[in-house]
């Protein structure tokens, strides 16, 4: 069986694009099987997860939790809120006294930049990277590649543009990686308050006009306004952006042309899109869901197989 490079899944920047042709590929296997009448299978019998999430999830833990089920494995639950974190542990002691009930693996969300990065130099453990605060969130770019490729055929040759939040989006910065490992153009489209100032350093495109890149790109990945990490305002109002910013039914039929839409979720409806697109044709966002299991699979599997 082809192995992965690497020991943990830290960010889409760590991988060849080997490693992410071999992940889309073992997902399409594992898309089979959850489609079957018995959905799982028997392959991460012997393998302890630990769910460590030091911030609030709801789709990303719920797809890893059942991508773990799925697989057989034994999983364990950690919430900071209800944990001695609340006490003033570190997050050395606190993964150590998980790791001590025999753990192999960590799948992790922390609100610092370069948590599972600091822990996977101190632990034995695989550590897949869930999110870490604004840097990278790997397992959702390779759900969204997977979703284009399954869509569109292919990857490579497509022009992807990333709507909204660049600035404080973890999503678009794997994103952006992951794409452009695979051959695929890349453009932000957002208010120039919510792009970083570096960002074409990365090889992207920018563009203010949300029409112009909407008439340049075969897929449009929606980010949503995240207020929660906003700590100045970055536009007047919602409403403003929705204006501005906000992808409508109006608007992509005055296009003449057919647009792949995706969003990460949750989705502020009636902000970055309208419901009339969200839950369009045009939008693959209950398939990104779906495929989120079959990736996280993928990725759980191909790690244990890596010691």
């Amino acid at each position: 069986m082809s192995q992965l490079s690497v020991k943990h899944l830290l960010g889409i920047k760590d991988l060849s694009g080997k490693d992410i042709e071999l992940i889309l590929e073992t997902a399409k296997h594992f898309k089979e099987v959850i489609n079957r009448p018995i959905k799982k299978v028997p392959s991460l019998r012997d393998v302890t997860i630990a769910n460590v999430f030091f911030e609030n999830s709801t789709r990303t833990r719920l797809s890893f939790e059942l991508a773990q089920k799925r697989l057989s494995a034994d999983v364990i639950n950690f919430s900071a809120s209800a944990s001695s974190v609340k006490k003033g542990e570190t997050l050395l002691d606190t993964v150590n006294n998980i790791l001590a009930m025999k753990v192999d693996m960590i799948v992790m969300r922390h609100a610092s930049v370069g948590a599972p990065h600091f822990l996977a130099k101190h632990i034995k453990a695989n550590i897949v990277n869930a999110g870490d605060g604004t840097h990278e969130h790997p397992t959702q770019a390779l759900l969204d590649s997977f979703s284009i490729k399954e869509k569109l055929g292919t990857v490579g040759g497509k022009k992807v543009c990333i709507f909204g939040d660049i600035l404080h989006s973890r999503v678009a910065l794997s994103n952006i990686f992951a794409l452009q490992k695979q051959g695929a153009e890349v453009m932000v489209c957002g208010p120039s308050t919510l792009i970083p100032k570096h960002i074409h350093e990365l090889g992207v495109k920018v563009e203010h006009d949300i029409r112009k890149a909407l008439l340049w790109c075969d897929v449009a990945n929606v980010l949503r306004i995240q207020l929660e990490r906003q700590t100045i305002k970055y536009f007047p109002t919602l409403r403003e952006y929705s204006q501005y910013y906000g992808i409508n039914k109006p608007l992509l039929d005055s296009l003449n042309k057919e647009i792949v839409i995706m969003h990460p979720g949750p989705i502020n409806r009636g902000v970055e899109l309208s419901s009339d697109v969200a839950d369009s044709g045009h939008s693959i966002i209950l398939n990104q869901v779906e495929n989120g299991v079959a990736v996280r699979m993928a990725v759980l599997y191909l790690l244990a197989g890596v010691k």
